[in-house]
């Protein structure tokens, strides 16, 4: 493996993505404080603009708090379609660079340019012509951190945002780390901070004082990778090859769901949502996980594991009607989400006789929906059961 101080590292996120999405969209909106997440009685900040961020909104709060502390706010639901769209122009422009890409989300992935220094120039002017490149294409804006390895480039980028770009070397790695508190090492939550806190530590510089048999004795394998990062040492290559662990899709309702037959439309949205995302990524998946939050926020989440891995959203929906009824929907629902994961690659597993003309025939009708619904889009074409009937209102 190339040294880490030969390595050149970038790590790209797009500045409150969702919401600049929005105002690129709505000029109106620019320069006004946005929130995307819903509407303003329910549901959960997914992004907030900067404008938003100054009265302390932040992504994953209940919008309601979010709306108290900005009452002025632009409330918009999300529009996931949209964003992958962006998502898609600005990956196709990193790609333009390196193949060695590792997305973390549709807004943020980390670059391992080593190897295209030679044709497109240093790691800052590579991230130069990326960010020039996203605006003139998408008019947005990304941040950009440079270093020799993924932890001091992801802090880089964090503190070059918002729109901007910051290069961090191994020779400015201890200037720049040993004045941070140590909540900005990975792996260091409330319960490690405040550990370190009763032996007087809460800087990397005071971290720096504890040898790795301490660090290895109060934190186990964990205190050998805080010992490394202190020092700026992050050995972990690029993966643009990470596997995908599990695909899901999870709702968070305008209302409480307390009816059942409504609760079963909405598991059967849900479930040919995550249906039709397995597909895409052509892949199926044997462990189906069923989510319930309720109105009082507890949550609980019930599995089944398969015998066979499974794509089609009738049987997904199946298997979901089973679990939801081993919990207690006397309580009002406030979100509900649907995971498979244990995934292999579609149509993977044995085949069991007198079952294999069924799928056939389920598999070609997945793919006239998938061919539609890329055609229509998402909502497009719906199964039946999925359509309200207004002719009672």
């Amino acid at each position: 493996m190339r040294p880490a101080q030969d390595r050149c590292i970038l790590h790209l996120d797009m500045d409150a993505f969702y919401a600049s999405v929005e105002q690129h969209d709505q000029p109106h909106l620019r320069g006004k404080p946005v929130i995307v997440g819903g509407n303003r009685r329910r549901g959960v900040v997914c992004a907030a603009s900067y404008e938003a961020r100054a009265f302390g909104v932040h992504s994953a709060m209940p919008m309601a708090q979010a709306v108290q502390l900005c009452p002025k706010a632009e409330v918009l639901p999300v529009r996931m379609e949209r964003y992958r769209q962006a998502s898609r122009i600005v990956f196709a422009i990193f790609a333009q660079f390196t193949d060695q890409i590792e997305p973390l989300s549709v807004d943020e992935a980390f670059l391992d340019v080593t190897g295209s220094r030679a044709l497109f120039g240093s790691g800052v002017e590579i991230a130069q012509q990326i960010r020039h490149r996203v605006r003139v294409e998408t008019g947005l804006a990304v941040s950009a951190g440079i270093a020799p390895n993924k932890f001091l480039a992801k802090l880089a980028s964090e503190a070059a945002k918002p729109d901007g770009l910051k290069e961090i070397t191994t020779a400015q790695a201890d200037d720049f780390l040993l004045s941070l508190p140590v909540s900005a090492l990975w792996g260091v939550g409330r319960t490690s901070e405040e550990k370190l806190a009763t032996y007087g530590i809460s800087t990397v510089a005071g971290l720096r004082t504890l040898s790795l048999e301490a660090l290895r004795k109060h934190f186990g394998k964990n205190g050998a990778r805080l010992y490394e990062l202190c020092r700026g040492i992050d050995s972990r290559p690029v993966r643009s090859d990470e596997e995908i662990k599990s695909v899901g899709h999870e709702d968070t309702f305008e209302f409480d769901l307390f009816d059942p037959d409504e609760i079963r439309r909405q598991l059967l949205s849900l479930s040919e949502r995550v249906a039709s995302r397995l597909r895409r990524k052509e892949l199926q998946g044997s462990r189906v996980t069923l989510k319930v939050k309720y109105a009082d926020f507890t949550t609980i989440t019930k599995s089944k594991t398969l015998d066979m891995g499974i794509s089609n959203g009738s049987a997904i929906f199946r298997e979901a009607t089973e679990l939801i009824g081993k919990t207690d929907c006397s309580r009002p629902i406030r979100l509900l989400g649907i995971t498979l994961s244990t995934l292999e690659p579609l149509g993977s597993g044995q085949s069991d006789l007198f079952g294999d003309k069924n799928r056939e025939r389920l598999g070609r009708l997945d793919q006239a929906v998938d061919r539609l619904q890329r055609k229509y889009g998402a909502n497009g074409v719906l199964k039946g059961s999925l359509l309200k009937d207004d002719s009672t209102r």
